[in-house]
């Protein structure tokens, strides 16, 4: 039985579905490749993409304006709930620290978020104002392991 309402799905050319969604047709190749849009249907200049395809590439879009990582956009599009970052409950105790390399540089530490001990990140802090002493002297040997001092 066929029904003269019916409408197919919008079948997009690459081209066309870049020009909609306003990314370059390299990054929605790389989305292609890495999982995070599925693939067309079809190969090479033959492939074409469905309404599926764009609403993945607009969230991906508005997602990483947002500041999301790919890798929570990946577990965002496969079913996993929208809220976008850790939602910090009132009353709660953050403790960060400051590291002041120099005006206009200033490193901002959650050891705890960051699974640091307190060694650990006593010598995190060592290190980076080691490594900003050689920047800043102009020293452009890199360190590698084996004269590095413990």
């Amino acid at each position: 039985m066929t029904s003269g309402n019916f409408t197919p799905e919008p079948s997009y050319r690459l081209a066309d579905l870049c020009v909609l969604t306003d990314l370059p047709v390299r990054t929605v190749r790389y989305y292609v490749q890495i999982g995070l849009v599925d693939r067309p249907q079809g190969e090479t200049r033959a492939a074409r993409y469905g309404a599926a395809h764009l609403e993945q590439l607009l969230l991906i879009k508005k997602w990483s304006a947002a500041g999301v990582s790919l890798e929570r956009i990946r577990e965002l599009l496969h079913g996993e709930p929208a809220p976008v970052g850790p939602r910090r409950q009132a009353g709660t105790v953050e403790v960060r620290s400051h590291l002041l390399l120099a005006d206009g540089l200033e490193l901002v530490i959650e050891a705890e978020q960051a699974g640091l001990s307190p060694e650990q990140m006593r010598r995190l802090c060592r290190e980076v104002i080691a490594a900003y002493a050689r920047v800043r002297g102009g020293n452009e040997q890199e360190t590698t392991g084996d004269d590095q001092k413990g």
